[in-house]
């Protein structure tokens, strides 16, 4: 089933260039199903098979997929497949991933989908422009300072915040893969649907990571109905290899293809939506049909950071993650990482330390910057950073009284308390070049796994709304994220483009909750500064340290390093660190890489 489906979306419309695609009034044709003989045979190209098999030996040996044209790199193959579709009928980049979002919305549904939010960096190889957009959900109008505290004023726990509607954001997918469409895309739009429906009403193969991750969930997706009904048929937790249909994800799909986002932020599918959040059984929200017709994608100036002979850009607020990214390479610019190397805990304790100062910058200043004031220029001005490194300079680790937030260069002052917040790993990343220069960096989610665990409408919906401080002030000075209506939580999503020469280097991104930032950081000095290929960064051990405790990569060389960073003061865990990196790395040629600790390829041609 599995085979025949990949080689089903390979061909679907190959051999039909984009000018004699179906007109704007009509949904795509869906594929029929074909062997690969068949396939490749209709085509005359090598099957979609081949490649999967070719792009997986790469990953496993450590060594990057290579092509002279495009490449996409996320996190399932029937997701690229949908890409190398648009791809090699000669769609952008923004066409591609508009195909890859909507089947890793249903072949991934506990990561990202229609019910979450995403942030996009895009870079024009016409005008050479970076741009950035905001699809980050936003809070509901009735939202209040204490919508995630207790009668007495607690924070509450954070499943019992999670699970159900409160924790429900506007969604902002859907408009977001419209205006990218829209600035950027070539293809007609309903031909963007074609591989993502056809799986819906076909069915797909149950990956091993899902299943998994649904026995897991089983207690929390057994208290909605619907949710039940999808993931634990007859009771039973979802099985690896089963056939998953999604008919009411298709219809929703068919809905968008023909209405576009309109079609989802009002009439049935936005009724539905706001139905089941505030009829959530337990945990109602306050999700309105208003939230959803106002809600816009916001375009933000990037931030971007020096590093070496890069500039390193991404995402700024509401995002924290190019900020944070930034500050962490910023540090330690003046340090000579290459001669140390990765195997050297000096070169750790640099990277552990920076990082930790990086996250006391995070915690107070960094937030929806729409609704606080920011520093955001001064937390990423060179001098700033030279002070800031100044202090990694010393044998051991920094005692603990000594990593506290800076006082970076800002035009007022305000005072803010830390925040609190708590980001579990969980949302995808795609990264995509084109064959016309164009090169996009987007990471999606719907936060947590399975999100609020609310299903409409054939989707999971997010639960972002979790991101935010539940205190809103600490002993009396206010929290710079807490809740307010309209307002976009935190985020550490890390999209990123390392720029050389005023043009792409280095294409990046990864999911993974507030550790989402140090798997960034990690790989472009891997990359950067170790000289490794781009599927070597993406393999390398995690060690990563947001607030004092080292987090290594159990059952990885990073064990070795246990013993020598406790010895210099660090506290040391090993643990699971289950990033989900993908990188194309842009030169004479295309160098893609996917993490080899999930189930993503990088596929070009």
């Amino acid at each position: 089933m599995t085979r025949s489906l990949l080689a089903a979306l390979l061909c679907t419309a190959l051999a039909t260039p984009l000018a004699a695609q179906q007109s704007a009034d009509t949904v795509a044709p869906e594929p029929a199903t074909q062997t690969p003989a068949a396939t490749q045979g209709a085509v005359g190209l090598v099957s979609y098979d081949a490649m999967v098999a070719a792009a997986q030996e790469a990953k496993a040996a450590g060594e990057p997929v290579m092509s002279d044209d495009w490449m996409v790199a996320a996190a399932n193959p029937l997701a690229v497949a949908a890409g190398a579709n648009i791809l090699r009928k000669g769609g952008t980049a923004a066409d591609a991933m508009v195909a890859v979002q909507l089947v890793l919305g249903l072949v991934e549904p506990q990561s990202s989908g229609l019910g979450g939010g995403a942030f996009l960096v895009w870079y024009d190889g016409t005008t050479g422009e970076l741009t950035t957009l905001d699809g980050r959900e936003t809070a509901p109008r009735a939202a209040t300072p204490t919508l995630f505290q207790d009668e007495a004023g607690e924070p509450l726990k954070f499943f019992d915040a999670v699970v159900g509607g409160l924790s429900v954001g506007t969604p902002g997918t859907p408009a977001l893969l419209e205006e990218a469409h829209r600035r950027w895309g070539q293809a007609n739009w309903q031909s963007l649907f074609s591989d993502a429906i056809f799986l819906a009403k076909n069915g797909f193969s149950v990956s091993p990571r899902l299943a998994a991750l649904v026995e897991r969930d089983a207690e929390r997706l057994s208290r909605f109905p619907a949710t039940a009904a999808y993931f634990l048929p007859d009771g039973r937790p979802l099985q690896e290899g089963a056939t998953l249909r999604n008919s009411a994800y298709a219809e929703t799909l068919r809905t968008l293809a023909a209405e576009g986002a309109a079609g989802f932020y009002a009439g049935p599918i936005a009724a539905e939506i706001v139905r089941t959040v505030r009829e959530a059984e337990g945990n109602p929200g306050v999700l309105s049909a208003v939230d959803l017709a106002l809600y816009q994608v916001i375009e933000r100036a990037p931030v971007c950071a020096a590093y070496r002979a890069y500039e390193v850009c991404g995402m700024g607020p509401p995002s924290s993650g190019a900020l944070t990214v930034g500050q962490i390479l910023g540090m330690l610019d003046g340090y000579d990482l290459a001669a140390l190397g990765p195997q050297s805990a000096d070169a750790w304790r640099l990277i552990g330390d920076a990082s930790r100062l990086a996250f006391a910058d995070r915690g107070r200043y960094m937030a929806d910057s729409d609704f606080v004031p920011m520093p955001t220029d001064g937390l990423v001005e060179p001098a700033y950073l030279d002070e800031r490194g100044m202090m990694l300079d010393r044998e051991d680790a920094l005692p603990t009284d000594m990593v506290e937030p800076g006082q970076p260069p800002w035009d007022h002052a305000t005072l803010w308390a830390d925040d609190e917040s708590l980001e579990l790993p969980s949302t995808s990343h795609i990264s995509i070049v084109d064959s016309y220069g164009n090169a996009l960096s987007m990471t999606t989610t719907i936060e947590n796994g399975f999100g609020s665990r609310l299903m409409a409408a054939g989707f999971l919906l997010n639960n972002e709304l979790t991101d935010f401080s539940f205190r809103t002030h600490r002993n009396g000075v206010p929290i710079a994220n807490r809740i307010a209506p309209g307002k976009r939580p935190r985020s550490s999503m890390s999209p990123t483009i390392v720029m050389q020469d005023g043009k792409p280097a280095l294409v990046i991104g990864s999911p993974g909750g507030s550790r989402i930032i140090g798997y960034v950081a990690k790989s472009i000095i891997a990359w950067a500064d170790w000289g490794m290929n781009v599927q070597e960064a993406l393999a390398l051990p995690h060690l990563v340290n947001r607030f004092g405790t080292y987090d290594l990569e159990e059952g990885s060389a990073a064990a070795a390093l246990a013993e020598p960073l406790a010895g210099m003061g660090f506290e040391v865990n090993l643990r699971g660190l289950n990033s989900g990196l993908h990188a194309i790395e842009v030169g004479d040629g295309l160098q893609g890489g996917a993490d080899p600790r999930r189930e993503g390829i990088a596929v070009g041609e």
